[in-house]
């Protein structure tokens, strides 16, 4: 495997919160409490675009490969045209707007905070389109997979309905920290703030039943030792194979058919905060970086590393051959 750091010539000032990859191109976006959304080119290691603003953002997201969102700490939503760099207003939260994400089934920008609303915007006029209000805590994460809205507040997982907004509530019994969708079968996955992963399938069967493991099971000093999952991401291209991210800087190769650990990479600098796969799986990026949850915490600057990954990383342990969808 070949990694490599992203080379910015303006580092970024402040902790990452947010990396994704575009949707059919090796574009990268980064959203930081910097109060900057940048979106780097990383087949020719060139910053594409860097939209200061005025607040810490808190998440980011994409459209498409020319239009993005993001996601503030004053409560602001905002969509940035990627070719004219040109940023407009979409709505406000009543407290942080800490989770963006766009349905391309419904052509909604769906956003969630501490003021416990999801709220829904037409992408197309930019307009409200409607709000749910019954949540009982602030809402930690979400994520969007095909008309399903995921939803962690607290120690509970909320699905809804797209279409209907009917609702189904999981309780996890432990605080959520992030939630992603599970594509094949279709389902959930989080972690929480005590090292756990808990997979969930939304059709259950003998053949896929849900389980939960702890990133790190074995204890230290005669104690449990509890680090929080801070993101998880699915590899597009393979099957079950899935990467965690926690606190201690250490990101880790799942195969969830198979059960079992793949590999563990070495430490990053400080936490992994962000995970993303490039559309097509071949490359994974990993922000390292503080997240601000822990005292103790060490404020190196933030680093954004690229892993190419090779045939053997496109392998289902499970199965002992690539299963790309």
């Amino acid at each position: 495997m070949i990694t490599f750091p992203l080379n910015l010539d303006d580092p970024i000032r402040d902790a990452v919160t947010r990396i994704r990859f575009a949707p059919n191109s090796n574009n990268l976006l980064i959203s930081s409490w910097d109060s900057s959304l940048r979106l780097y080119d990383v087949d020719s290691s060139k910053l594409r675009m860097e939209a200061p603003g005025e607040a810490a953002l808190l998440d980011c997201c994409f459209e498409n490969e020319r239009v993005c969102f993001s996601a503030a700490s004053d409560g602001s939503v905002n969509r940035y045209d990627l070719d004219s760099v040109i940023k407009v207003s979409v709505g406000n939260h009543d407290d942080l707007a800490t989770c963006v994400e766009y349905s391309a089934e419904t052509c909604q920008i769906i956003t969630a905070g501490w003021d416990k609303k999801i709220k829904f915007w037409d992408a197309r006029s930019a307009q409200p389109h409607g709000c749910l209000n019954s949540l009982v805590s602030e809402v930690e994460s979400m994520s969007v997979s095909g008309l399903n809205l995921m939803v962690a507040a607290g120690s509970s997982i909320n699905i809804y309905d797209l279409r209907s907004f009917k609702t189904s509530v999981h309780t996890k019994g432990v605080k959520v920290k992030c939630i992603r969708p599970i594509f094949n079968p279709k389902g959930f996955v989080v972690g929480s703030i005590d090292g756990r992963v808990i997979l969930e399938y939304i059709c259950r069967s003998s053949s896929n039943e849900g389980y939960a493991f702890r990133c790190h099971p074995k204890a230290k000093d005669g104690r449990r030792h509890l680090v929080t999952v801070n993101d998880i991401a699915f590899n597009p291209s393979v099957i079950g194979s899935f990467v965690t991210g926690d606190n201690e800087g250490y990101a880790t190769l799942w195969d969830a058919r198979g059960r079992k650990r793949i590999f563990e990479m070495s430490r990053y600098p400080n936490s992994v905060v962000s995970l993303s796969y490039s559309h097509d799986g071949l490359l994974l990026a990993v922000a390292s970086s503080y997240s601000y949850q822990e005292a103790n915490e060490i404020e190196e600057p933030p680093q954004i590393f690229i892993h190419e990954m090779g045939n053997c990383d496109l392998t289902s342990p499970s199965s002992g051959a690539s299963n790309k969808k």
